[in-house]
């Protein structure tokens, strides 16, 4: 007995069918998203952009290895926070005690480390 089987991939958007998956990526986290013609259109043109003004990485390049390239993503500790914030003010920038830290501040606390 022979079996076929078949898989249709479901526009993440609005539930038609889609034609493709797209993948990318964006502060250290990979996502994938299934989209119709249209809908692909509409986010290529969205980062033609950004792509334009970007430069490639291959995956290790794409690391975080600094402390600021890590908070990027989110990853950094409370703790590592806590002596970004007390830096901060003693160096005359306002920072709220909770709460995402400006990028500027974190590269301006690397520049001093």
């Amino acid at each position: 007995m022979a079996q076929k089987t078949q898989v249709t991939l479901v526009d993440d958007l609005d539930g038609s069918e889609a034609t493709q998956t797209v993948t990318f990526a964006f502060q250290g986290t990979n996502y994938e998203i299934d989209l119709n013609d249209q809908h692909f259109s509409s986010i290529e043109e969205s980062f033609a952009e950004w792509i334009g003004a970007a430069r490639k990485t291959t995956a290790s390049q794409g690391k975080a290895s600094s402390r600021a390239a890590s908070t990027r993503g989110g990853g950094t500790k409370r703790a590592d926070l806590d002596d970004v914030r007390a830096w901060a003010r003693d160096n005359g920038h306002t920072v709220a005690d909770r709460g995402r830290v400006k990028q500027s501040i974190l590269d301006a606390y690397d520049a001093a480390h």
